[in-house]
């Protein structure tokens, strides 16, 4: 083999490790249960299950924007979290740098849920 080709293997060979895996976890079950169960679909069966009671509306329906504006909000503050740990864990490797660019990091986002707050993204009707 080559000297490029060489360094390759190993990918090449993990890359085909996943694709039998994706098969086997994937594909497998799939194929088990066309080969084994039977698909008869009726009304009952495609009923609605969940509920109970068909929906009032169209499942394509417009959510209100303060829905994503919450969501957005939630996922900005968890990220917040994510990253205060790792942070709390290598403090005294980054020393003083590392704590005021973290206070830097704290300070905008605390603005920017003051600002949120202000502007009424948080107010639920």
């Amino acid at each position: 083999m080559s000297g490029i080709a060489h360094h390759y293997l190993p990918i090449l060979l993990f890359f085909a490790v996943g694709i039998v895996f994706a098969f086997i976890f994937v594909g497998a079950p799939v194929l088990v249960s066309k080969l084994a169960g039977t698909s008869k679909p009726d009304t009952v069966k495609l009923s609605e299950y969940e509920s109970g009671f068909p929906a009032f509306s169209d499942s394509r329906g417009q959510f209100d924007v303060r829905f994503y504006l919450v969501a957005i909000l939630f996922i900005v503050f968890d990220l917040e979290a994510a990253f205060l740990f790792p942070w709390a864990v290598s403090l005294h490797w980054s020393g003083q740098a590392g704590w005021w660019a973290m206070m830097e990091f704290l300070a905008e986002l605390a603005l920017g849920l003051a600002y949120a707050w202000k502007v009424g993204a948080l107010e639920w009707e």
